[in-house]
């Protein structure tokens, strides 16, 4: 995939198909040491050993409508191949943990892509899941939390359009702040 966004997006549909209530969303990029990380937690059904084992086998997925799975094992070759790593734990009735680090500056890491966009997509399409998105740019921190903003609307309905817009335009202000890009 071209953007990392993408591929956070395919492993949260691995998370809302595992019916996960509540997903967590970090980047971390820490420019001294050369590292970026990306973490996605949910409190969905979990997965025994035996098939968190089967899930980086690109021939084996859990869906009926295809025999192949690419998500998880396309973004674990692209950590790879950026000199990282991918870890993945789960616990079934707890939930699942996907941890992805890349050499930051590797010339053959995807960029980050529109995580405004990605997330706004995944709020207009599952208002009843809650989305934790954390980015932390070396010693700044942007956070959004979806609780807080259904709090703040009360009875407007978060995947309204026009939140939606209001949505998207913070995300997207609160990470050009943290790294430092004008606009």
């Amino acid at each position: 995939m071209k953007e990392l966004s993408l591929h956070i997006l395919d492993i949260v549909q691995n998370s809302l198909s595992a019916k996960a209530s509540e997903i967590e969303i970090r980047i971390i990029e820490k420019t001294r040491d050369n590292l970026m990380s990306i973490q996605i937690i949910d409190n969905g059904i979990g997965m025994d050993q035996e098939t968190l084992l089967k899930v980086v086998d690109p021939f084996w997925t859990s869906r009926t409508t295809r025999k192949v799975g690419l998500g998880i094992p396309l973004f674990k070759a692209a950590a790879e191949r950026c000199a990282g790593s991918f870890k993945m734990k789960s616990e079934i009735g707890k939930g699942t943990e996907v941890i992805i680090e890349f050499e930051r500056d590797h010339i053959d890491r995807a960029p980050i892509g529109d995580m405004a966009e990605t997330l706004s997509l995944l709020i207009l399409t599952n208002e009843n899941v809650d989305f934790i998105y954390t980015h932390i740019f070396n010693e700044e921190k942007y956070e959004f939390n979806t609780k807080e903003i259904k709090q703040i609307i009360g009875d407007v309905p978060i995947n309204q359009l026009d939140v939606i817009e209001w949505i998207k335009n913070d995300i997207k202000q609160g990470t050009d702040e943290i790294s430092g890009v004008t606009q």
